[in-house]
């Protein structure tokens, strides 16, 4: 636990000192409090290259997990851009429901990874190849996602995904969907001027009170992308900040018009790493997240088992929510097409009345946000997957499995990856 006093803490993160947290690499993940300024000088690259499409596109859709795709949606919601789509989930119908949507040869299709390996989204590009259209690329350099396209935007290295909003893995997307970026950086540039304060810094505030948070109620809004933030970032070592839907204390979201965004952005990344000194924690990496991707390949390619669907609904719930209560978070996590989102209400209802609080979860938009805290942090979680009828296959070009078989693997791996570290957990078809 970090006691140093707050004036020396926001210095010393802005000296890029990892004795702040647990003095390994973390000096080596600092990129974001400087990537409001470069990317000032990268603005005018992004506005020409959304110009030049204005009239080429009707529609852009984003394929990215995790931070390459939670800040663009937030933004989609804020600023209402109907032509721009983020496609997040392996689930086919959603997939052909959006194939039905647009007019693939009038389409912008921007591929965002920082690796370049998301499964996710490899299979998403080498799907929507096929249908024609014109691709950009987001990746980091170095890349093997960069052979896609002649349209790459390379990002910082330095900044881990979940700290990238305000990278050009935000920033792309924000530009394509035509936000004047140099007014949402000139905001910005405010609140990280606000954050080197040692007094009436707000990041540090919000940091300090985030420290002394066990559960954080968000909202599917801005919340989309605290979660991810959060979570990911403190949930390790038995620790974490859970974030949930209702049960927890709300936090304040200062956003009373959209171009507070980029303030918002940054306000919370850095609260976030002054919660992550205080927790003694690094709130850089994410130790937890590859065991589900492990087991997910493994059952994709033969070489694991394949876990039974529980049918028998009530009773399992019931069972399970019998261990529920005041301490404790009910997390549903649905591997189900994001349309039926609100048949999940009743199951949230009934999670509520034993008095836990309530997380819900899209998978696989969630392996790539909460999963490192469910698997990671503290051991107070309850959890029910979700699973619904996946109908037919749908091919995945070059692949031996199509998407009906990767959203299953996923369920399944990590379905797996939780009943390894002693969580419990139950399936049910919704």
């Amino acid at each position: 636990m970090s006691t140093l006093a707050p004036a020396e803490l926001v210095e010393r993160i802005w000296e890029r000192d990892p004795s702040v947290w647990t003095g390994r690499d973390e000096a080596q993940w600092l990129g974001w409090l400087d990537e409001p300024a470069r990317m000032r000088e990268r603005a005018h690259e992004l506005l020409a290259f959304a110009a030049r499409l204005e009239a080429e596109v009707d529609n852009i859709v984003l394929m990215g997990m995790g931070g390459s795709s939670l800040a663009p949606e937030v933004m989609r919601r804020f600023f209402g851009a109907e032509r721009f789509h983020v496609l997040d989930t392996t689930h086919p119908t959603a997939i052909r429901r959006l194939e039905e949507r647009i007019d693939a040869g009038r389409t912008l299709f921007v591929a965002a990874s920082k690796s370049g390996t998301t499964l996710e989204t490899r299979s998403h590009a080498d799907y929507f190849r096929e249908q024609g259209g014109r691709f950009a690329v987001v990746t980091d350099p170095g890349s093997p996602l960069a052979e896609l396209s002649h349209d790459v935007f390379f990002g910082e290295p330095t900044i881990g995904g979940r700290y990238s909003a305000l990278s050009v893995f935000g920033l792309l997307p924000a530009a394509l969907m035509g936000v004047d970026i140099g007014r949402l950086l000139d905001r910005t540039e405010e609140m990280r001027e606000a954050c080197r304060r040692s007094d009436g810094n707000p990041g540090l505030e919000l940091g300090l009170w985030l420290a002394e948070q066990e559960f954080l109620q968000v909202d599917g809004g801005f919340g989309l992308w605290v979660e991810q933030l959060v979570a990911e970032s403190t949930g390790k070592e038995g620790k974490g900040i859970v974030p949930v839907r209702e049960g927890g204390e709300a936090p304040e979201i200062r956003l009373p018009g959209p171009y507070e965004l980029g303030q918002e952005f940054f306000r919370w990344e850095f609260a976030t790493a002054v919660a992550g000194s205080i927790l003694g924690i690094n709130p850089f990496d994410q130790p937890d997240v590859q065991a589900a991707k492990d087991k997910t390949n493994a059952v994709l390619f033969g070489q694991g088992r394949v876990s039974d669907t529980r049918h028998v609904s009530e009773g399992y719930v019931e069972e399970l929510l019998a261990e529920s209560g005041p301490g404790r978070y009910v997390a549903i996590q649905a591997f189900i097409d994001p349309d039926r989102e609100g048949e999940l209400d009743p199951l949230a209802r009934q999670a509520r009345e034993t008095g836990a609080a309530v997380s819900v979860g899209l998978g696989p938009r969630y392996l790539h946000s909460t999963g490192q805290l469910h698997k990671g942090g503290p051991d107070t979680g309850l959890f029910i997957q979700v699973v619904d009828d996946l109908g037919d296959e749908l091919p995945i070009p070059g692949q031996k499995f199509g998407f009906r078989s990767l959203i299953k693997a996923q369920a399944d791996g990590d379905l797996q990856a939780l009943e390894e570290r002693g969580r419990r957990v139950v399936r049910i078809d919704l």
